[in-house]
Formats: structure tokens, C-alpha cells, sequence
């Protein structure tokens, strides 16, 4: 192309090319049309902008939501709710010394049923004899839910080299599943206590590495609306379209959470108590079971195909994360944010039924409150961060905020007595802080994965948010109802999430520069991008057509 090329001729050219949407980079560049510049872009800097994917079918995406649906509640409410109740109905006899007295509560100021008490008492007072020590149901939940974790490591380990350089890995992603699914089947089929933690176990391992898939899914999808690689203003639209995915995948999860507790309650109405909490458990294992379904249609590429079947990937693969400061940083923000918020909803819980004696029926609205609110809070966050141009990091810091609002003022207020209306507020805000840590958590690590390794990073994410939950329902657990503990743990936890983000150098920017999906601007070279744009647009305009990777966000 000579010099003395004419510009409007080019800029014809050029809008007769589909192009991606325009950057507000390739607006600032316009204003230097004038400038003539020589040259071509290299062939790796034409691919780069030309490198597509398979944009994500409708029915993909559904799908990717229903397996969350499906599974966000086995940590929200079967680990932390269905299984210490079934351990505390294993006993044929009730607790010999109760805790406390059986009508009034610690304070004296609430009256008590005799049900409520034995439930309380139940699942507090310890019984569970080992050498010379004695756990409670719920030490006992928290010691199996450990002995998870230990499993998870390697299997997550190995699982990641698959996800990321094997064909298939959604097979082994289902065969975890299907596991998970099956041992909450026979939960309730022997009445004792030991043998809940392989149960307890089994189940946590096999939520992770099916959390590490579809984590990972959600990095693909992402890459197949937006492309791998874009430009430096166009990263809000790729924090526009993960926010969206993410959050709706969240409230899906809300939804199937508020079932499972919902049906919980509705069995605790039965004389059978055991028996009941044992037909959830097999409810549970059926509707988890029902998530195969997207595990095993989503078979997205990872856009490495040269990596598939390579024998040469070492064991380093799974450490490979602590390569990129940004993603390694982020965990610190994943385990805080879901050791606070389950520190909170645990000790929270225990304190509403053990200190202030709420009926059955206030319980139920705190947990479809809980788990409702944020279906319609959710989806409403995504065109207000949208609006604001808030990236993931700002993000987590509202849901921050929010938790150290409900733990600072339930602290503060722990001597008071609450009022429905004040553990229904509670219950709100801590429901949409829980939800938004959740979701944008996932966005941060995802932006900071480079193509070819969304699963590693998934992993981590997997096992590093149950870590967080394990923690935070231990300390949330103990104190027999007193959320001393529990909340002012949650606030310290908060705060140090706040300050991490602030003053760190994680960002979401930051880290997908440093993975690949940003194209920084050129010190060297043309200043004007849009030239560049239009000698490449007439090189390729006539040969192949882009594809539309629009997306209504």
C-alpha cells in the first residue's frame, strides 16, 4: 500500500469489514487519521485479532447455570445443615446432660419449646466418644468435612493436568459427580456416626473437582463471547459478559439451595426424624445427579490443542499459578470471602435458634430469605456494575462491606434482643454479600488464567473456597450459639479482605494483561492503531468474514 493511500477510500473499506465492537482505544486513535503511516502488521499481530471461538449457545449457557442449581447447595446446606442434623438424630437416646436449661434460653428472656431445646441441645452437646475425647455433631461434621479436604488435594492435583492438556476431562468431571451424588443415597441406611466422615468425604472431594470443571467452563465461555485476546478498552466488556454469566449461575445456585432447605424443614416436621433427614439426603444425591447433564455436554475446547495428550506435562502443572501474583493473590480473597460468610450464616443460624429461640416458621422465612433475596438482587447488579464500570476487585469489596455491616452490627447488638424484622435485614444483606463474594471471586481468578489453563486455576479456586467454608463452619460451629466468636472472626476476616484488595496489586486488569487476554497498546511502532486496523481490514476483508460476537449483557 503506497503512502499517499486515500483515507476515506480506506475508511470505507474498513466499515464494509464485520469488525469487533470498538474500543474506546480505537475512538482515541481516530483523532490521528490524518497521520500517514507505512507499514503492515506482522502475521502474529493480524492473528491475534483475528483468533475466534465458537460463541456459546443458548442452550450452553442454560446449562452451565443448571449444574450450579444443582450443586451450589451441598456446601450452603447439606454439609452445613442436612448431615449434623442426621449425625444428631443417630443416637437412640437424648443428650444426658443438656447444655443448658430446657425451657428458657442462656439469657432467660426468650421462652423455649421442648422440640427447639432438643434440637439445640442435639447437635451441640458432645457424644461422639473417641479414645478420651468427645465431639458434637457438628466437631464431627467439621472433622469429616477436614478429611475431605485432604482427599480433594491430590485428586484436584491430577484432575487439573486433565482439564487442561487431556481429551474428555468432562468424563472424569461426571464420574466425580456421579460418586458425590451416590453416597448421599445410603446416608441414612446405617444409623451411626462413623460412618458419616467417608460419606462427609466423599462428597466434599467430589464437589470440588466438579466445582474445578465448571469453573473452569465459565473462563471458555467467557474467551468464546469475547475473543482470547482484546484490547485495553474493551476489558469491560469482558468483565460485562463474565458478571453476567456468574451472577445469574449464583442466583440459579440460591434457588437450589432454598429448595433443599425449604424440603429440610418440611421434614423436620415428622415424627421420624432420622428417617426423614434421610429421604433429603436422597433428594439432594438425585437433584446433584441431575447436573451430569451439562457436565457431560459440555466438551468445549480449550483452545490448546497442540497441549492435548502431551505426556511430558509434569507435576509442576498444579503449582503453575503461583507463577501469575495476581491469580496467587486472589485466593487470599477466595478463602477469606467464603470463610466469612460461612462464619457468619453458621454462627448466625445456631445463635437465632439457640439464644433467641425463634419458631419454626421465623426460621424458615431467615432461610428462603437467605437464599431468595438474592434472585432478585443478583441480576440487577450486573447493568449497575456495567453503568459504574466497576471490575471484579471493586466488586469483592462490596461484599466486604456488606459482611462487615451484618458482623459489626450483630456484634455490637449480641447483648440485645433481635426482632424478626432485625434477622430478616441480617439475613438480606448478608445474602446478597455472600452471593456477590461468590461471583466475583470466579470472575477475578478466571480474568488472571491464561488460555490453555483455566483448569489449574479452577482447581485452586475449588479447593481453596471449601477450605474457607471448612474454617469458617468450625469456628462458626463452636460457642454452642454464642456468635461472639463466630461474628467478630467474620468482621476481622472482612477487613482484612478490604485492606488485601486495596493496597495489593491484584486487579482484574492487572492480572489478564498478565495472562494474555489484553493486548496493551505499542510504545514502539505506529501510534495510530486504527491504521494498522484499516490496512488489515482490507488485507483480509474480502478473504473470510468474521463472526458476530455480540452479546446482550
Amino acid at each position: 500500500m503506497s503512502e499517499e493511500a486515500n483515507p476515506e477510500t480506506d475508511v470505507m473499506a474498513t466499515a464494509a469489514t464485520p469488525r469487533r465492537p470498538r474500543s474506546v482505544e480505537d475512538d482515541e486513535d481516530s483523532r490521528s487519521l490524518d497521520v500517514k503511516v507505512v507499514g503492515v502488521k506482522s502475521e502474529s499481530e493480524s492473528e491475534e485479532y483475528e483468533e475466534f471461538e465458537d460463541k456459546p449457545t443458548k442452550g450452553e449457557v442454560i446449562g452451565w447455570c443448571f449444574y450450579e442449581l444443582c450443586s451450589y447447595f451441598t456446601h450452603t446446606v447439606l454439609l452445613t445443615i442436612v448431615f449434623p442434623l442426621i449425625i444428631s438424630q443417630s443416637f437412640g437416646s437424648e443428650p444426658l446432660q443438656p447444655a443448658r436449661g430446657w425451657y428458657t434460653n442462656g439469657k432467660g428472656r426468650h421462652i423455649c419449646t421442648k422440640k427447639e431445646t432438643l434440637l439445640f441441645e442435639a447437635l451441640t452437646y458432645a457424644r461422639v466418644k473417641v479414645g478420651s475425647m468427645k465431639f458434637s455433631p457438628l466437631e464431627w461434621t467439621s472433622i469429616s468435612w477436614f478429611f475431605g479436604l485432604i482427599v480433594a488435594a491430590p485428586l484436584l492435583a491430577s484432575v487439573s493436568i486433565h482439564l487442561d492438556h487431556r481429551r474428555n476431562s468432562h468424563v472424569m468431571a461426571g464420574i466425580a459427580t456421579a460418586i458425590g451424588a451416590i453416597f448421599c443415597l445410603p446416608a441414612g441406611a446405617i444409623k451411626t456416626v462413623w460412618i458419616m466422615p467417608p460419606y462427609v468425604a466423599a462428597i466434599v472431594a467430589s464437589n470440588a473437582v466438579g466445582s474445578a470443571f465448571h469453573n473452569r467452563h465459565l473462563g471458555l465461555m467467557v474467551r468464546g463471547f469475547v475473543g482470547s485476546t482484546i484490547r485495553k478498552l474493551q476489558f469491560p466488556d469482558r468483565q460485562a459478559v463474565s458478571s453476567w454469566l456468574s451472577l445469574y449461575a449464583t442466583a440459579g445456585g440460591c434457588l437450589g439451595s432454598a429448595a433443599i432447605a425449604s424440603f429440610t424443614y418440611y421434614m423436620l416436621r415428622n415424627s421420624e426424624g432420622f428417617i426423614s433427614l434421610w429421604v433429603v439426603s436422597i433428594f439432594s444425591g438425585i437433584l446433584w445427579f441431575a447436573g451430569i447433564a451439562h457436565i457431560l455436554t459440555a466438551t468445549r475446547s480449550n483452545g490448546n490443542e497442540s497441549s492435548y495428550n502431551n505426556d511430558r506435562v509434569s507435576g509442576s502443572h498444579f503449582i503453575s499459578i503461583f507463577k501469575y501474583p495476581h491469580a496467587a493473590g486472589s485466593l487470599v480473597g477466595v478463602f477469606l470471602s467464603s470463610f466469612s460468610t460461612m462464619s457468619i450464616f453458621t454462627g448466625g443460624l445456631l445463635y437465632i435458634v439457640g439464644q433467641l429461640c425463634v419458631p419454626p416458621k421465623d426460621l424458615l422465612f431467615v432461610w428462603l430469605t437467605y437464599f431468595f433475596f438474592p434472585l432478585l438482587v443478583l441480576p440487577l447488579l450486573q447493568p449497575i456494575q456495567k453503568l459504574i464500570r466497576s471490575d471484579a476487585v471493586k466488586m469483592q469489596i462490596f461484599g466486604f462491606l456488606l459482611s462487615t455491616l451484618t458482623s459489626g452490627m450483630g456484634f455490637y447488638h449480641r447483648h440485645e434482643s433481635w426482632h424478626n424484622s432485625h434477622i430478616l435485614f441480617f439475613a438480606a444483606s448478608q445474602s446478597i454479600a455472600s452471593g456477590v463474594l461468590h461471583a466475583y471471586s470466579r470472575i477475578l481468578l478466571m480474568d488472571c488464567a491464561p488460555s490453555g489453563n483455566e483448569g489449574v486455576f479452577a482447581a485452586w479456586f475449588s479447593w481453596v473456597r471449601m477450605l474457607g467454608a471448612f474454617v469458617g463452619f468450625a469456628i462458626g460451629s463452636s460457642g454452642t450459639g454464642n456468635i461472639n466468636r463466630s461474628f467478630g472472626t467474620a468482621f476481622a476476616a472482612a477487613i482484612v479482605g478490604i485492606v488485601a484488595l486495596i493496597f495489593s496489586n491484584v486487579s482484574s486488569y492487572g492480572g489478564a494483561v498478565a495472562a494474555g487476554h489484553v493486548h496493551k497498546r505499542r510504545e514502539t511502532g505506529s501510534p495510530v492503531r486504527g491504521s494498522d486496523d484499516i490496512v488489515n481490514a482490507k488485507g483480509k476483508g474480502d478473504s473470510e468474514e468474521p463472526q458476530d460476537r455480540s452479546i446482550e449483557v
